[in-house]
């Protein structure tokens, strides 16, 4: 590399050289002024050559995001700072969202920055510096999305008891789903919707996000049936394997499903932000599957002891009433004694009765006998004799021949009416109306029982009478009667 030009000891003495105004070359000096960008240009090279790939541990400070998709951000330790980018390209390969604050390990090469003569590293990959460093990171998101009320218990929903369809959100190849299938299918078979996603790697935690948005996106009654409940599972593993499910866009894509999410991440030691988001947390992806579904014979043992209960509790009103119901026949007197005392007075009042019965005949009988005396025809007739004279010898009395004759049309008009009364009462007057009186012996028959002892029977038209002998009636079966009109009250014309 040339050397840059200086002055030799021929060179005019200092105030000498300070009074010149024009720069000028030396005699013998091969080496000419280099420009600003040439020894920049220099200065890259040797960097970039000497330091072609180096890792630098780190805190992360300053990040930002430029609108191209770079990163720029400076790495720093208690005594120095380093200026960081990493190109578009690069920075959508990491597997964690860089934030002010985290160590890293950053790979890459150093190189200068010729536009503010500055020295930096062009990273290539970067990734959290230890354990430590991950659970610190781990802590502050956590921090973050608890302050923005993402893990309040008030926000948890409870699972439907018997969910119809269920959603899986988990790798398809893994043990995790043939476990959780198998204890569902032991519990409470129902239908399955898997959607297959990575589990862990770049990339894992958007297809997650993606997964549980989706399901929560399903219309109700659509040609894909919506689950009522979502499983996001994995197996066991390290911080490193299970940090997809810490990314804080599964977080939020679990706590905002309009689906209640079951959280079965890890083993049961294995706790991320997703289980603190979720709506219930699993131990282990066999146990999510258990907390889904009640279990199938359980539910039958339930059933049939709460049958088995109902039917008790109908039965025991009924027993308890027969049992006061035969405690209250025990106190009952029976119908024998009931009705004793009464027999025994209606027996005693027969007996009255026959004997004051008895007695008012031998009364009647005594006071006939009296009066037989009184009515014997010697003394009729002596009384007769007795009043005619009486009558005689008035002669107050004098017969009135208009009083006799009002007394005769009265009567008359009497006698007319008792015979029209009789006309319409008579058996006969119903037959000029169509009726026939029925005769047996020159008697009326009433009753069919008493026409069927006949062997002949005359009836008796309003024009005359025809004989009937038993072979030629009809055994037609008795009709409904109905009932008789209560005969015209008469009239008392005396």
């Amino acid at each position: 590399m040339a050397r840059p030009s200086t002055f030799s000891d021929d060179l005019p003495a200092a105030g000498e050289q300070d009074a010149r105004l024009l720069a000028r070359d030396t005699p013998g000096d091969n080496a000419a002024p280099v420009s600003v960008s040439e020894i920049s240009a220099m200065l890259k090279r040797t960097v970039e050559d000497r330091f072609g790939h180096v890792r630098l541990r780190g805190e992360l400070s300053g990040v930002k995001r430029a609108a191209s998709g770079h990163l720029y951000c400076c790495l720093k330790d208690d005594k120095a700072v380093i200026d960081a980018v990493m190109w578009r390209a690069g920075a959508a390969r990491l597997g964690f969202q860089p934030a002010d604050g985290i160590e890293v390990v950053a790979t890459g090469k150093l190189t200068t920055y010729a536009g503010r003569s500055k020295y930096q590293i062009v990273v290539d990959s970067m990734e959290i510096a230890g354990e430590g460093a991950l659970l610190a990171l781990l802590e502050r998101l956590k921090e973050k999305l608890e302050g923005e009320g993402l893990f309040q218990a008030t926000r948890k929903r409870p699972l439907p008891f018997l969910p119809q369809v269920i959603g899986v959100v988990t790798s398809p190849t893994g043990s995790v789903i043939r476990d959780i299938l198998h204890r569902l299918e032991d519990r409470f078979a129902c239908h399955v919707l898997v959607w297959p996603v990575m589990v862990q790697g770049r990339g894992a935690a958007e297809q997650i996000a993606a997964a549980i948005n989706g399901f929560s996106d399903l219309a109700p009654g659509g040609s894909v049936p919506r689950p009522e409940v979502v499983i996001v599972a994995r197996g066991g593993g390290s911080i490193e394997d299970l940090w997809a499910f810490n990314e804080e866009v599964a977080v939020r894509a679990i706590a905002a499903s309009s689906i209640p999410v079951i959280s079965a991440v890890g083993h049961e030691t294995d706790t991320t932000l997703a289980d603190y988001a979720a709506d219930l947390r699993a131990p282990t992806p066999t146990a999510a599957a258990e907390m889904a579904v009640p279990v199938r014979q359980e539910m039958r043992l339930a059933l049939d002891t709460l049958a088995l209960r109902k039917r008790r509790g109908i039965a025991r009103p009924v027993a308890l009433a027969r049992e006061r119901l035969a405690g209250w026949a025990e106190r009952l007197a029976s119908p024998e004694r009931l009705v004793a005392p009464h027999g025994q007075r209606l027996d005693d009042l027969g007996d009255r009765l026959r004997r004051a019965l008895a007695a008012q005949a031998g009364r009647a009988g005594v006071a006939l006998a009296e009066m037989r005396g009184r009515l014997r025809p010697t003394i009729l007739s002596q009384r007769i004799r007795q009043e005619s004279r009486a009558f005689a010898g008035t002669g107050r009395l004098r017969a009135n021949p208009a009083m006799l004759q009002q007394r005769h049309v009265a009567a008359a008009e009497r006698v007319a009416t008792i015979g029209s009364l009789l006309r319409q009462l008579g058996p006969y007057a119903p037959l000029d109306r169509g009726y026939v009186l029925v005769e047996a012996g020159g008697k009326a028959v009433q009753r069919r029982a008493a026409a069927a002892k006949e062997a002949l029977l005359t009836l008796r038209f309003a024009d005359g009478t025809l004989e009937v002998t038993q072979s030629t009636r009809s055994t037609a079966p008795d009709r409904p009667r109905s009932p008789r009109k209560p005969a015209p009250e008469q009239k008392t014309l005396f």
